[in-house]
């Protein structure tokens, strides 16, 4: 009888089994039914969930019948909830596809999301796809850096035709150029880190970049009037990453050549079950030494936000970013011979030029505050606050001119001298935009901005100097202790500027294959330098035309003008103030896509001129007089080819070429037809990345070359002008062309790890990087870096 009653029960508890409880199975995947690896199936009322297989194949077993809701994700794409009505007899072969998610920062190595880039409003304030802007824009991915292993801002934007390092003043910064501009501005979240309309550059970490933007030619209806000798080439905004409603991360270990050692650290997820309140922390820890003996550095990056969703309409984001950066400065190398001919000196790498308590620090603390409301399904309320504070402290040696002995000249002595500089930077800027989306006024949709900012900077600086403080030469060894000085000179000034700017911006589509493009800014500025106060207007207007012949293809037009107020007080010989400089800018060209958007081929050419500029008047003897005189054309032309995508389902591109035709036409103080120092006719780059599928899948190979075509090192005066390494009348020689090749290799294993190595410069080809003849800085040698990170 207990034998029939436990068999009676074990019928009965098998019965109800059998009953309650069933077994799914399925499949995630992607964009054309591709399967989605080790992706994530959860039930979050059961609190049961699985992973799925390398081929996107899953298995939930015992699970309860009834109304449910199936949790699937992965890395790079959208969260999605699958209603399901599981029985008795279970559920086979259900296909869950999910769509990529631009928040979640997975990227295609060249460089674009399904949708608009992360904060790309920021630096467009428009709703639109770099592929649907009137203007060129380029966007480097967070992968592509990752890929690549690119830790400064020239080893990213490298990747962009057109983008090149201007200088790096002693390898303590990096200031970039495009179209034959120095020093375009530097961005980073939409505000700017430096004020210096000289453009010196800024130094950033990639640890905490999401994307960075390369928005090329005048920027100045979104972003302001052109206060810098770089604003009418472009701007680079890097943006930094932005919290995750999901829990991972990573952590990563980087070891290299010089003494290298980086730590970097990656968490990310919500605050609570509802998935309301969500954060990320980046940071990094790095040391390094360099090939010169004496020269070495060390940073520390860190990157906290946050997001709070308030509703299903309103999101606000708060995110900080501090970098630490303490380096050694390397005055580099001289040039033994006069400026017309290229003799730059192979300094041996053992030797160091500068003193051992050389130092340049940078300290930069940015703020980020950005609240976004949903008005209607057409219009979006957008308000942000930037706010960047930078420090910057360099006390290093110089270089003077060769030393003059017995009247003949000897280009290996040289004056040495000492400085002690210092900069603080303090910008800001507050930002009310409302974008509509697809409104229509009758049969004519539009998406539109306007907005109004509020932009302040306020600079101080200092500046103490030796002229010579002993003689070296540069075949021998040199002591390296600073002896006692007394400073002979010193300087320091304050500045701070505001303006006011109103924004509006519309794009009409007329037709399915015709839209114009229509903005105007005017913008009021007031800058205060020491007891000279300047206010200054500018209207800019811009006006474009894009005309798509077939769906995939743009053929894009358009004009814009920007004013340059910074020299408009100067006065004529009567007294008469001059007003503002102008650059018009032409801007036409091609953007296609091809196979469902897996690659594209855009080409551009642009001409910009600087007209009306307020020249210098000078004597019979080229002594200048202090007036002004309207006149001189200084043009910019060219032409951009960009290729990136998919080649292959599992081969990747990223290649670009560009032509710069920049040249001083009439002008009193250059040569006619010659170029602006540091301008190279010729840029390409070229990059593949292939991912191996079957035997050796989990393995990645990539590789790339960069030229940098020759250009000449400083300005070529009419003998007007003899400063900074300037020989009036002498044509300034050319740095010699350099290629660069680099190649990467990775591998995935054990679902967590991957390993990654990077070999740079595999054919230890030395190029130089310099400033009129003040620095010459070389290249990178060849270097190796192994990296190891374990993804949660």
């Amino acid at each position: 009888m207990k034998r029939l009653l436990l068999l009676t029960n074990l019928l009965l508890i098998n019965f109800a089994f059998s009953q309650d409880y069933a077994s799914i199975q399925g499949k995630i995947v992607g964009a054309n039914n591709q399967p989605i690896p080790f992706a994530n199936v959860y039930i979050k009322a059961l609190k049961q969930g699985t992973m799925a297989n390398e081929n996107g194949l899953f298995q939930l077993n015992t699970i309860k019948t009834g109304d449910l809701e199936l949790q699937s994700s992965a890395v790079g794409f959208k969260t999605q909830i699958t209603p399901i009505v599981l029985s008795t007899s279970g559920l086979k072969n259900i296909i869950i596809t999910l769509q990529p998610d631009a928040s979640l920062n997975q990227v295609e190595v060249f460089g674009r999301r399904s949708s608009h880039p992360d904060k790309i409003e920021a630096l467009t304030r428009l709703p639109l796809e770099p592929y649907e802007q009137i203007q060129s824009i380029s966007v480097i991915s967070e992968k592509l850096i990752e890929n690549q292993g690119a830790l400064t801002i020239s080893e990213a934007t490298k990747n962009v035709p057109g983008v090149y390092t201007f200088a790096t003043y002693g390898n303590k910064r990096e200031s970039m150029s495009s179209r034959g501009f120095r020093g375009i501005p530097i961005l980073k979240n939409g505000v700017r880190v430096h004020s210096d309309f000289r453009g010196v550059g800024v130094l950033t970490d990639m640890q905490g970049v999401d994307n960075i933007q390369v928005l090329k030619g005048a920027s100045s209806i979104t972003q302001g009037v052109a206060t810098d000798l770089g604003s009418p080439g472009g701007v680079i905004n890097i943006v930094t990453k932005t919290p995750k409603y999901r829990f991972g991360g990573q952590v990563a270990q980087r070891i290299g050549s010089y003494g290298q050692a980086r730590t970097t650290v990656d968490v990310f997820g919500p605050f609570n079950e509802k998935e309301t309140v969500a954060y990320r922390i980046n940071g990094a820890v790095e040391r390094a030494d360099s090939f010169r003996d004496g020269v070495s550095s060390q940073r520390f990056y860190v990157n906290p936000s946050f997001q709070w969703k308030v509703d299903e309409k309103t999101k606000v984001t708060v995110e900080l970013d501090h970098f630490y950066d303490s380096r050694t400065p390397d005055v580099g190398t001289v040039n033994l011979a006069e400026n017309d001919t290229n003799a730059i000196y192979d300094l041996p790498y053992d030797q160091f030029l500068g003193f051992e308590n050389d130092r340049s620090v940078t300290k930069n603390t940015t703020y980020a505050v950005r609240f976004d409301r949903e008005l209607t399904d057409k219009l979006t309320l957008k308000t942000a606050f930037y706010k960047s504070e930078l420090e910057l402290e360099d006390k290093g040696a110089s270089l003077g001119s060769a030393v003059t002995v017995n009247e003949e000249v000897q280009y290996n002595l040289r004056t040495r001298g000492y400085s002690n500089a210092y900069r603080e930077d303090d910008n800001s800027v507050f930002q009310i935009d409302v974008i509509g989306d697809n409104v229509y006024t009758g049969k004519l949709k539009h998406v539109f901005q306007v907005g109004v900012d509020y932009r302040t900077n306020k600079t101080s600086l200092g500046n103490f100097t030796v002229s010579a403080v002993d003689t070296i030469n540069v075949f021998q060894n040199n002591t390296n202790t600073l002896p006692n000085i007394n400073f002979e000179d010193s300087n320091a000034s304050t500045s701070q500027a505001t303006s006011l700017g109103f924004v509006a911006q519309d794009v009409v589509s007329w037709t399915p294959w015709l839209d114009t493009f229509l903005g105007i800014r005017y913008s009021t500025t007031e800058t205060i330098s020491g007891d000279e106060t300047i206010n200054s207007n500018a209207f800019t207007p811009l006006g474009g035309v894009v005309i798509s012949p077939v769906k995939n293809i743009n053929v894009f037009a358009s004009y814009t003008n920007s004013a340059y107020p910074r020299t408009g007080t100067r006065v004529d010989a009567n007294g008469n103030a001059l007003g503002n400089e102008r650059f018009d800018q032409f801007e036409a060209g091609i953007k296609t896509s091809w196979y469902d958007d897996r690659l594209r081929f855009n080409a551009t050419y642009f001409k910009i001129n600087n007209k009306n500029i307020n020249l210098p008047v000078y004597d019979e003897n080229f002594v200048a007089t202090g007036f002004f005189e309207k006149g001189g054309n200084d043009q910019r032309q060219g032409i951009e080819v960009e290729l990136t995508g998919r080649i292959l389902e599992n081969l990747t591109a990223v290649a670009g070429y560009s032509y710069i035709d920049a040249q001083y036409k009439e002008h009193t103080s250059f040569v006619y037809g010659s170029s602006p120092l540091n301008t190279p006719k010729h840029t390409a780059n070229v990059y593949l990345d292939y991912k191996f599928v079957n035997a050796l899948k989990g393995l990645s190979i990539g590789g790339g070359a960069y030229y940098t075509g020759e250009r000449p090192i400083n300005d070529w005066s009419t003998g007007a002008v003899s400063h900074e390494g300037i020989v009036p009348n002498q044509k300034p020689f050319e740095v010699e062309a350099y290629t660069l090749v680099n190649l990467q290799a990775a591998y995935k294993f054990k679902k967590h790890w991957n390993a990654r190595l990077l070999l740079n410069n595999v054919f230890n080809e030395i190029g130089y990087n310099a400033y009129r003849t003040r620095f010459i800085n070389q290249t990178d040698p060849r270097t190796v870096a192994g990296v190891l990170s374990y993804s949660f």
